[in-house]
């Protein structure tokens, strides 16, 4: 199937939303119904055409050109088919995405992600805050599905995180795992301050040395078995992470538990190098 591709003309002057670039609805529609689809640039209402040249008609799959990071809300509560960007993207990437892929070649925005429930998001580059997380005012965040980021990402990885799976290959903002009720955390670099501050549930793996609260308990330091069906799973979607993460030692940590304290934190030890 040929995609429908996406083209930005000229730089935006404030964010453009763009929901409207969604394989539920791009795959319905012939290209004339694609470009007037309604975009708005501030408080105006826009044509979708007045703004990409667009080529393709009648595909789930999509693909963008351009530095999209001012343009806000792609991928919004897709359940199908895939989304392509060559190039950067905006705010609220994926959010209350249901199902298919995306695939950033470049930098994503705040709100990646946010409170999705199936799927996987892979960007290769950076992403901003809140990765996963629960919208102000929202209880859960990320119900499902995956992402992984090849760089860095900013505070509140995973807030509120319920189920499902991230991985930052980069250093990590404040405040990981904020509130997490569940699922699993995968980071690679360095971290901020207060990781799984007020978590209830869920699984944290530092392959770094971080500030744990002093409201985490050491457990004990141990190869978690179950650790192997994750890593066999990231290295078949080609997430490089170090050769000794298969059989090294993990020490384990439970809380919060300055609430339920369910939660737990493994960090992994580094091989003892012999002198």
């Amino acid at each position: 199937m040929n995609p429908v591709t996406f083209t930005l003309k000229e730089q935006l002057p404030t964010p453009l939303e763009a929901e409207v670039i969604s394989p539920d609805l791009i795959s319905e529609l012939p290209q004339a119904d694609i470009l007037k689809q309604p975009v708005f640039l501030g408080n105006r209402q826009f044509s979708l055409g007045d703004f990409f040249e667009v080529e393709g008609e009648y595909s789930d799959c999509l693909e963008l050109y351009g530095d999209l990071t001012r343009v806000k809300w792609l991928g919004r509560g897709m359940t199908r088919g895939s989304i392509v960007i060559h190039g950067n993207a905006g705010m609220h990437l994926g959010a209350y995405m249901a199902g298919g892929t995306i695939t950033v070649h470049g930098d994503s925005g705040d709100w990646l992600g946010a409170e999705m429930s199936e799927g996987r998001i892979r960007v290769h580059g950076k992403a901003g805050g809140q990765v996963g997380a629960a919208y102000r005012g929202s209880k859960m965040g990320m119900q499902g599905g995956e992402i992984l980021v090849d760089g860095s990402a900013g505070i509140e990885v995973g807030m509120r995180m319920r189920r499902g799976l991230i991985c930052i290959q980069g250093r990590v903002g404040d405040f990981a795992g904020l509130q997490m009720k569940g699922g699993t955390l995968f980071l690679f670099g360095r971290t901020g301050i207060r990781t799984g501050a007020w978590m209830t549930r869920g699984t944290i793996v530092a392959f770094e040395p971080l500030p744990l609260l002093p409201t985490f308990i050491y457990a004990c330091t141990y190869n978690p078995t179950f650790l192997r069906f994750y890593l066999n799973h990231l290295q078949n979607l080609a997430v490089p992470f170090p050769e000794y993460s298969w059989s090294g030692l993990y020490e384990r940590f439970t809380g919060d538990t300055s609430g339920l304290g369910k939660g737990e934190i493994l960090v992994c030890q580094p091989p003892v190098v012999a002198a």
